[in-house]
């Protein structure tokens, strides 16, 4: 059960939405419902939900729109739930800032799944192997206060972006293989979604790198895993 999490769902057709109060309703979890985009909007700076779940095709607004409506000042975990499957709508989605993309027709398990990993990734506290604080010379991450911060200011990360520094920041110089990042930020079904890293550290690089194109910081080892050189 999610006593007190609170979920908006956000999709035009009525019937799905009226399946997901029922059954999300029935989990435990608080849910609120906006079948357009400007209201979602609306409804997420009138209560901030602690999970998004997020049609793209919506009549009045485009659902990368609401995606980027909502990273201007919140980092809470946007779940699409989508008939669209090519691969570029996935990625501008998640480029856009959401943390997870659930192709239509969906199983309620998958989903569910779904939104508890994307809970978790918000709500894991730092801590672990290595250092409080991790600085590079381009930014510090500093784990105790879950925070980021490039030339003194801070840097606005969504969860899973933080999930991945975070776990890369535990574990300083050391190669992070993809499987375990995947794993832990993820959750175990997701340990071969490699294309997930690739989107998620090109969009750290260009929040954090002198140069994105050329990272200092932020490694790739081909085939094997990450790591952040200090």
């Amino acid at each position: 059960m999610n006593p007190g999490v609170r979920v908006l769902v956000v999709d035009d057709d009525p019937q799905i939405l009226r399946a997901l109060r029922i059954n999300l309703t029935a989990h435990g979890y608080d849910v609120a419902l906006a079948d357009r985009g400007a209201a979602a909007l609306r409804a997420a700076a009138d209560a901030p939900p602690d999970v998004v779940v997020l049609d793209l095709g919506l009549p009045d607004l485009d659902g990368t729109e609401v995606v980027e409506g909502l990273r201007g000042w919140s980092t809470v975990p946007i779940v699409v739930l989508s008939a669209r499957t090519d691969a570029g709508d996935k990625v501008r989605a998640l480029d856009a800032g959401a943390d997870d993309y659930v192709t239509k027709p969906f199983g309620m398990a998958e989903l569910l799944a779904r939104l508890r990993a994307a809970v978790r990734r918000a709500a894991v506290p730092a801590g672990g192997v290595g250092e409080a604080i991790v600085d590079t010379g381009s930014f510090r991450v500093d784990l105790v206060a879950r925070q980021v911060l490039r030339h003194g200011a801070p840097v606005h990360l969504t969860p899973t972006e933080w999930g991945i520094l975070e776990m890369l920041a535990r574990h300083p110089g050391r190669l992070v293989a993809q499987r375990d990042i995947l794993r832990e930020v993820w959750g175990p079904g997701y340990a071969t979604e490699t294309n997930y890293l690739r989107v998620y550290l090109a969009q750290l690089r260009r929040k954090l790198e002198p140069d994105p194109s050329h990272p200092r910081h932020l490694l790739t080892e081909p085939g094997m895993g990450y790591r952040l050189q200090p």
